[in-house]
């Protein structure tokens, strides 16, 4: 499936931002973004580079499974940031590019939800899934990639994911332009990370992750290995844990590690 021309210099020309995408690396092909950003970091890329690829060989979503999009149809993107805030403070960074993602979604004319902690879904299904990695010197962070997946012009899925995932094209009926996908995802990032770099917490973002967050106020399933349990999502912590309200009327912060949560009757 061809598309609009995709290139480092239509990709460059359509970021309209101070820093977030400023420079860009395209390859047709890599083994996946967030390593190739890895070795971009070692080399001294700066603050708000974006490595993006057409194609990803080596594709990993949490719990390291493994995903794949056919050529033409995807963004496949990682940003690299250079913070000076301290480590414990990155997990959060999954959050700030969730609702930034769904805030470009929304800019193209979508009604998206975020299926916490780092999935953007579209009629309960999803499509984009972000995964943050950090690298450390000693007790200060080095770098942060910030790798976004988002399924634009994908005509169809295989039958075991086409009731959990979708796309922009299947939503709409139309192809999306992927270079304003970008530009669009990086000037709400731009935005979000300078609100977020305040106060290194989510407290000024916190309503406008609710406003969209799947399951708020419904009842949602935690699907904890060593103890699984249901409850009433109450939306989130300034931490960005989820809240859940249990049935004893406790409410329990659930932390985004190891724990995967469903609603209780679908995917999201």
């Amino acid at each position: 499936m061809t598309d609009i021309l995709y290139t480092k210099e239509t990709i460059s020309k359509a970021v309209h931002t101070k820093w977030a995408g400023k420079t860009v690396h395209f390859a047709k092909e890599t083994d996946s973004t967030n390593l190739w950003i890895k070795k971009l970091e070692k080399d001294g890329a700066e603050h708000g580079t974006l490595a993006v690829a057409e194609f990803q060989t080596a594709g990993r979503g949490r719990f390291t499974r493994a995903w794949e999009a056919e050529e033409g149809t995807s963004v496949m993107m990682t940003i690299l940031l250079r913070p000076s805030f301290a480590p414990e403070y990155a997990p959060m960074l999954t959050l700030v590019m969730g609702i930034s993602v769904a805030q470009a979604v929304q800019k193209l004319g979508f009604s998206p939800e975020i299926k916490w902690p780092n999935d953007v879904v579209l009629s309960k299904k999803k499509i984009c899934g972000i995964l943050t990695e950090m690298g450390l010197n000693g007790s200060k962070i080095r770098y942060v990639g910030i790798g976004t997946g988002i399924n634009v012009n994908i005509p169809g899925f295989p039958r075991e994911l086409s009731d959990k995932a979708t796309s922009l094209f299947l939503e709409s009926g139309k192809r999306t332009d992927r270079n304003q996908v970008i530009a669009l995802v990086m000037e709400a990032f731009e935005k979000n990370y300078e609100i977020f770099d305040k106060t290194h917490d989510l407290s000024l973002l916190k309503n406008e992750y609710e406003e969209i967050l799947a399951n708020y106020g419904q009842p949602v399933r935690i699907l904890d290995k060593n103890n699984p349990y249901e409850g009433v999502c109450t939306g989130i912590n300034n931490k960005g844990e989820l809240l859940v309200r249990l049935s004893d009327g406790t409410e329990k912060a659930v932390g985004a590690g190891e724990v995967s949560v469903r609603g209780l009757y679908s995917y999201v």
